[in-house]
């Protein structure tokens, strides 16, 4: 295992057709492996309008539909590991919000269906209600990968900071989170919410958002970000459609953690109330 490698964080433009947005994540894709990733991510709900009554249209069943399968060509085909950001997954009777993660032989390691769902009536007028249509899923994610372990979440998951928290203690490195915070809470929180969470954890945390149209329903931030465990911003994008490239550094993580032994602290400490809880 290497102590550095590349990831291509795709801020992608999301449009109405399916077809147009899995072509244009395969170029993305592809070009983020030339340019010398070793992982790619993509955005939250990168194949469908970020609109909750739209999902269940273009939902798709684990590895049947188009999407999928094109994730998971491309993932063997350009010899890369792979987050795919997130799309509607019909599991039984229930649609999910879904990130699916595949290796460089292109098999599925891992999905993660977003737990919290994005239920909301904002200052500024935007009412958002995911329960309307999808389910909530309730399997913390973390896969191991010869990169490094990582942690999925998508989007509103990000806003509880106990998730991330269970996911560092289970071993994850870097935690990668495919969203679309809008122009509300994006401004407000975006960047906030990455950082502290990089920080309490000591992980790499990647953002990475669907790039900003304002004709859409639904305006998405934009400002895919990356942060190390430290806390600082190694690149961030602007609201347009581009592919962030930065550095995971395994040496860093590992220093931070030793300056810094938070987790092994928080074990303990966790253990310790229970303990006296239970008294």
């Amino acid at each position: 295992m290497k102590s550095k490698y590349k990831i291509g964080v795709c801020q992608m433009q999301v449009v109405k057709s399916k077809e147009k947005n899995i072509a244009r994540a395969r170029s993305m894709i592809k070009e983020a492996a030339s340019a010398g990733c070793r992982l790619v991510v993509l955005p939250e709900m990168f194949n469908c309008p970020y609109n909750s009554s739209l999902f269940p249209e273009y939902a798709e069943s684990h590895l049947e539909g188009s999407t999928l399968k094109m994730l998971s060509a491309a993932a063997a085909e350009e010899n890369v590991y792979l987050v795919g950001g997130s799309i509607p997954e019909r599991d039984g009777t229930t649609v999910y919000n879904t990130s699916f993660v595949f290796g460089p032989g292109g098999e599925m390691l891992a999905k993660h269906q977003k737990i919290h769902l994005f239920d909301v009536d904002l200052p500024d007028g935007l009412s958002f209600h995911e329960s309307k249509t999808l389910g909530a899923g309730k399997k913390i994610t973390v896969v191991e990968t010869n990169l490094c372990t990582l942690g999925v979440a998508v989007c509103y998951d990000i806003r509880f900071p106990e998730l991330v928290r269970l996911m560092a203690l289970m071993g994850a490195e870097a935690v990668i989170l495919p969203a679309a915070f809008n122009m509300n809470t994006g401004p407000a929180h975006w960047e906030l919410l990455l950082r502290t969470r990089a920080v309490d954890n000591q992980v790499f945390l990647v953002g990475a958002s669907s790039a900003r149209d304002t004709g859409a329903s639904y305006v998405s931030y934009g400002h895919s970000v990356i942060v190390d465990p430290w806390g600082r911003i190694i690149a961030q994008a602007d609201e347009k459609e581009t592919i962030l490239y930065g550095e995971i550094d395994l040496q860093l993580l590992n220093e931070t953690r030793a300056a810094l032994p938070l987790l092994k602290h928080m074990r303990l400490d966790l253990y310790e109330l229970k303990r006296l809880d239970d008294r």
